[in-house]
């Protein structure tokens, strides 16, 4: 592998593993908004 497709696949393994990063953090924030619906509706 050439350094310059070495850099290419860093590079799209980089970006990648932002978005898996950026997803998970708002599927937490998602959950937790749900819970807090939830907690607060029931008063």
């Amino acid at each position: 592998m050439t350094p310059d497709e070495d850099k290419q696949v860093r590079s799209r393994q980089k970006s990648r593993a932002l978005v898996t990063g950026l997803l998970l953090g708002a599927l937490v924030i998602l959950f937790y908004a749900i819970t807090l619906a939830k907690i607060g509706g029931g008063q």
